[in-house]
């Protein structure tokens, strides 16, 4: 896995972090906890390690320089592979997915119909009610007037 790159024996004081700076020495920098920030890194040892591409360099337990091969994780990319057949099918797929939406739509279309005649309906016999109930009270307002 790690490989040990060179030899240093740093002490490691809690509270700081140690890491390998673009120079290929060892710096450390206070770590920053709740709303206070970082401080400024320090040299804490000059080694001057030539890095590589590729490859993590970090502190390890006994305050040594080592280095790991990144992993590079993601999405693996599919390779596209275009033939006759296949822009064949293709073709037939968006023709059925093309008459499934127009069957949906008119049936969407068909159920607004229905439900609009039935609000109408409902409109004209509530308009029936309203309009007998208030030629009664006229006729029994004429009555009591005689």
């Amino acid at each position: 896995m790690a490989k040990k790159v060179a030899k240093v024996g740093i002490k490691k004081e809690k509270g700081y972090l140690y890491f390998v700076d673009k120079a290929g020495d060892i710096s450390c920098a206070k770590m920053a906890r709740g709303n206070k920030k970082g401080g400024k890194p320090k040299k804490v040892a000059k080694v001057g390690i030539k890095k590589e591409s590729g490859f993590l360099y970090f502190i390890d337990k006994n305050g040594d320089i080592s280095c790991a091969k990144m992993v590079r994780g993601g999405k693996k990319k599919k390779k596209k592979k275009a033939t006759k057949k296949k822009k064949a099918t293709k073709k037939k797929a968006t023709k059925k997915k093309a008459t499934r939406k127009k069957k949906a739509t008119k049936k969407k279309a068909t159920k607004k119909r229905a439900v609009k005649k039935k609000a109408t309906k409902k409109k004209a016999t509530k308009k029936k009610a309203t309009k007998k109930k208030a030629t009664k009270k006229k006729a029994a307002k004429k009555k009591k007037r005689r």
